[in-house]
């Protein structure tokens, strides 16, 4: 199986690239599935629902999330209409939405799960090791699953990769988001799981973490309120994400990270 996966895309620069370059990846790795992470889509903070049916009329097959899943009450009606949009697994049981689905194409059968870090993040969730464990054990890789795809969204790399090692062999892939920055970690475990610890933003990288360097330094400066409204930058963006292919057991074959637009040293050309 081939899957092609986006990191957060952020704001109208992060949306904007998204639509430049997805039919040139599309093209280039002819992927299975497409999958995008679009908590901060809308502004820089949540997903609007317009903004979910242009992803999906783009090609992209499935929508993640985190800790802006809910930035923006209007997506709440969408979700309960369809399940290609994911929030995190280990919310709250009364929260809207599904942290996993499976999704089929050509016969092929993925699972996606969009779990949520614990550290330095949101301490009430549920355990994430423990939620996806339970996953797994009603659909385990093989047999009518063909791929596992983990969006793990948090903040530090340590449980990012803890995961991984944990299911290592049970999941064809574990790729982290949240912290905007791609990193250079790509590799395939020794069990079999393809791993990044995380894609990187969709968005304009001339800022800090997707927002107007003015309004994000305020908040570094305790005599300087932060702003209200902190604006997303608004340069041209570059697309960070990440291609990963497995075999017939569902065990990564190939992992190779994505980057292309200005700022950033580009690792795919046409």
């Amino acid at each position: 199986m081939r899957i092609l996966f986006l990191g957060d895309v952020f704001g109208r620069s992060g949306r904007d690239a998204v639509a430049k370059h997805l039919p040139m990846l599309k093209q280039k790795y002819k992927p299975d599935f497409t999958i995008v992470n679009g908590e901060n889509a809308a502004h820089g903070f949540g997903l609007l629902p317009d903004m979910a049916k242009d992803f999906l009329s783009m090609g992209i097959d499935i929508i993640t999330g985190g800790n802006h899943s809910f930035d923006k009450n209007e997506i709440i009606a969408l979700m309960s209409q369809t399940d290609k949009i994911l929030r995190p697994l280990n919310y709250p049981k009364a929260v809207p939405g599904k942290g996993f689905g499976l999704y089929t194409s050509n016969g092929k059968t993925l699972l996606v799960i969009n779990a949520m870090g614990r550290l330095f993040m949101e301490p009430f969730l549920e355990c994430p090791f423990m939620v996806v464990e339970e996953v797994l054990k009603r659909y385990p890789l093989g047999g009518s699953i063909s791929a596992i795809f983990v969006d793990m969204h948090g903040e530090a790399t340590s449980e990012k990769m803890a995961l991984a090692k944990y299911f290592d062999g049970k999941i064809t892939a574990v790729v982290g988001t949240h912290t905007h920055i791609p990193t250079a970690d790509a590799h395939i475990m020794k069990g079999g799981t393809a791993y990044l610890s995380d894609a990187g933003m969709c968005g304009d990288y001339d800022s800090v973490i997707g927002l107007k360097p003015e309004t994000a330094l305020a908040s570094f400066f305790k005599k300087i309120p932060k702003p209200k409204n902190k604006e997303p930058a608004s340069g041209e963006g570059t697309v960070c994400g990440v291609f990963i292919e497995s075999g017939p057991n569902g065990h990564a074959t190939a992992i190779e990270p994505i980057r292309v637009g200005p700022v950033l040293m580009n690792e795919c050309r046409n």
